[in-house]
């Protein structure tokens, strides 16, 4: 695979709706971030089957990508995942998975029936995601669709390792500045600006005027510092005062 695309589908009406705090997204940026990676794009959606399936295919049209899904994978009326996953993404069948189906059984002895067995039934060629917490497992497809459960507590251990064994290890190298100006002053070098060289303008109106802190990010270290100078000769030039404000 080239450049791998991340996302993350995080399905819950408890969150929509405010009952629950959503953590998912905080977790997952920081992991890819230390890897040098960013979410390409982060989707939170209703325990809506047919909305849940036409999010999974917009996913997985996307070049490269890579989908961490959580919640909707346990055994209660509204867990849709396992069957949407199926449908988006195999056959639309959820065939009982002979390793899940004994992982539960063993976990939960009697009390696995008549419910708790149902999430055993998984889309074909299912791999399974260990859970260390209660080992009721999840699963994957293909090495690209990662579903978990919606409680951080245990999906967010299961997919640190997921991240450590498929996400290579690269370095962003960024440099960013706080200039006393408004950002319109600074758009001519934005255009002049590479495609490789990831940029962000974040304007702030403060009591005193307005700032815009400027970032520069790229892959490689000297066409990041290259860029980065195309911002600090401009604001030089037009005698606007900046300050460093973060870099590595």
């Amino acid at each position: 695979m080239s450049e791998p695309k991340f996302y993350a589908l995080i399905i819950g009406t408890e969150i929509l709706n405010r009952r629950r705090e959503d953590k998912h997204f905080d977790f997952l940026s920081k992991a890819l971030e230390k890897k040098g990676f960013v979410l390409s794009g982060s989707f939170i959606i209703n325990d809506d089957p047919d909305f849940i399936v036409q999010t999974i295919q917009f996913i997985a049209s996307q070049k490269n990508a890579i989908l961490f899904s959580f919640g909707g994978i346990g055994s209660t009326p509204d867990d849709y995942t396992r069957q949407c996953a199926s449908i988006a993404l195999s056959d639309g069948l959820l065939p009982q998975h002979q390793e899940a189906k004994e992982i539960i059984e063993k976990k939960l002895g009697k009390n696995a029936y008549p419910h708790a067995i149902n999430m055993a039934n998984l889309p074909k060629n299912s791999k399974l995601l260990y859970n260390p917490i209660n080992q009721m497992p999840a699963f994957s497809l293909e090495e690209k669709y990662f579903f978990v459960p919606g409680f951080p507590e245990m999906s967010h251990p299961m997919l640190e390792k997921v991240i450590d064994k498929i996400v290579p290890q690269r370095v962003l190298y960024r440099k960013s500045l706080t200039a006393n100006c408004k950002e319109s002053e600074l758009i001519e070098v934005m255009k002049q600006m590479p495609k490789s060289v990831e940029f962000s303008s974040l304007p702030k109106l403060l009591e005193n005027g307005w700032q815009v802190t400027i970032s520069v990010a790229s892959l490689d270290e000297k066409e990041m510092k290259s860029a980065f100078k195309c911002y600090t000769d401009d604001l030089t030039s037009k005698a606007i005062n900046y300050t460093l404000t973060d870099e590595n």
